[in-house]
């Protein structure tokens, strides 16, 4: 509650959650889940295309593969886009990078709004692409803006907002893929080109808002800006505590060289941090949740709901993310980012277990289903309330500020790797392993929760410079910080 209070009082922080929220990790959810509603509409217009143009209607096996090119190139987009973002932060500067990325979203609404008419499934495919390398830069620098611009008291809260915007832009993009309002036959160009809505306003909005305190000080050198930035984010908060911090980390900063992705692989300084970027990276992609909403849909027929029916039910599996998203914000300064990643795994393998029991025995008792639909439900929540969110503040938190853009791409490109693969290998996986398809998802969520809770160092409340003096501990034992530590080696990002 005391979090909420200082967050109302910061509204121009509160207005810039929001204008980078909705043309950031919301894109990423909306065109996730928009392109499940015209699935036999564009597999038909694809086959109709090509008889147009050959005279011959196009084979079932090619169209599937049209359409699984279709479904694909948004996370190879997302790949591309997560390579892109860390020159544009440190380019351009995290704000402006927002803006830029908007030329995406801006040429693949284009392509999907007359797609149709110009008889062209490939502007279909050119505009999923387009729309991924939006997501992968967004879903990378909104946290990072987001995290720089607000105060250690806040910043996980602050956070903690890219998931409740990856989880609404979900739900949103259910909501608006039913039949009833875009999800019919006439009007799919139209779904999917009404990602152009939330780029629109962020270009409306963000300009009006401060760039990053951090950036401007310790990238730009400009004091001045730094000052004016702070004011307008804190409002009439006593700023000499902060502006000291700040310019102790830029007293650091100066003459250096800046990291590269690769770099933080090979520096032992950074090892705890890379380690837990890269595990708990992983596991957040690997832990099983889309494969969960994959299952949904048949669940919930065994389950008895009318089929026509069932597009409702999935909108509350989102919601449910949701939900749980923002009761993460509201606690994540009082319990801390280890408890709620161990508890967030620890409950997922819970009831993953007891949906791998289920889903053995639906044939057997007939209320296996209700108990299989309701373990949905649970673990949804169970990974929205902790990995969902408190992954993406990891490298904010755990890397300085010059080697935070790399350590984004890294973190970037492991999660749209690793999505690409659970999507190609996931059918294959369910048909080998049948009703024991949770049994490799739960290793992940134990060894997640193990990690967390052992290896993982608490940041809740810290600033980055304490944060990264702990750290400087985890990674030479037995060692004191010594004359030859002065602090996080931090260089200029800009030299990138």
């Amino acid at each position: 509650m005391r979090a909420l209070r200082r967050l109302a009082q910061g509204r121009v922080l509160l207005l810039t959650i929001c204008a980078a929220g909705i043309g950031g990790t919301f894109q990423f959810g909306y065109n996730l889940s928009i392109i499940n509603a015209p699935t036999l509409y564009v597999q038909e217009f694809a086959n109709e295309t090509w008889r147009t143009r050959t005279g011959q209607p196009l084979p079932d096996h090619l169209v599937l593969l049209a359409w699984s090119l279709i479904v694909s190139l948004y996370p190879l987009g997302g790949l591309l886009g997560a390579l892109l973002a860390g020159p544009l932060a440190v380019t351009l500067g995290r704000k402006k990078s927002l803006l830029v990325n908007n030329v995406f979203v801006l040429a693949a609404a284009a392509l999907f709004g007359f797609s149709r008419r110009a008889g062209s499934f490939e502007m279909i495919m050119l505009g999923r692409l387009l729309v991924g390398i939006s997501a992968g830069v967004g879903m990378n620098i909104q946290p990072m803006y987001l995290g720089e611009s607000a105060p250690k008291e806040l910043r996980g809260a602050v956070a903690m907002t890219s998931a409740i915007f990856t989880a609404l832009g979900l739900v949103m993009g259910q909501v608006v893929g039913l039949r009833e309002l875009l999800g019919g036959p006439q009007a799919w160009p139209l779904l999917l080109a009404s990602c152009l809505v939330p780029g629109v306003l962020q270009l409306a909005s963000l300009p009006l808002l401060p760039e990053s305190p951090r950036y401007l000080l310790i990238d730009c050198g400009d004091p001045a800006a730094c000052r004016a930035a702070l004011q307008r984010l804190r409002g009439p908060a006593d700023l000499a505590g902060e502006l000291a911090e700040l310019e102790q980390e830029r007293a650091i900063c100066r003459g250096g060289r800046a990291r590269r992705p690769w770099e933080l692989f090979r520096e032992r300084a950074l090892r705890r941090q890379v380690a837990s970027l890269v595990v708990l990276g992983g596991a957040m992609e690997l832990c099983g949740n889309d494969a969960i909403y994959a299952y949904a849909s048949a669940v919930f027929s065994q389950a008895g709901i009318p089929q026509d029916k069932i597009q409702y039910a999935a909108i509350g599996t989102g919601g449910c993310e949701l939900l749980a998203t923002l009761l993460s914000c509201l606690v994540i300064e009082r319990a801390g980012r280890r408890v709620l990643l161990t508890g967030g795994y620890g409950l997922m393998t819970c009831w993953g277990s007891v949906f791998t029991v289920a889903l053995c025995l639906q044939g057997s008792f007939s209320w296996m289903a209700y108990l299989a639909m309701a373990c949905i439900f649970a673990f949804i929540l169970s990974f929205g309330i902790g990995p969902a969110g408190v992954t993406g503040i990891l490298a904010t938190e755990l890397f300085d500020q010059m080697a935070r853009p790399a350590a984004y791409m890294v973190c970037g490109v492991l999660m749209w790797t690793m999505l690409f693969l659970v999507g190609l290998v996931f059918p294959f996986i369910m048909e080998g392993l049948s009703h024991f398809i949770y049994v490799p998802f739960l290793c992940v969520c134990v060894c997640a929760a193990v990690y967390s809770g052992i290896f993982l160092p608490e940041t809740r409340g810290k600033s980055f410079m304490e944060i990264s003096e702990e750290l400087h501990r985890l990674n030479f034992p037995g060692r004191s910080r010594g004359p030859a530590w002065a602090g996080p080696e931090v260089v200029r990002s800009t030299e990138l």
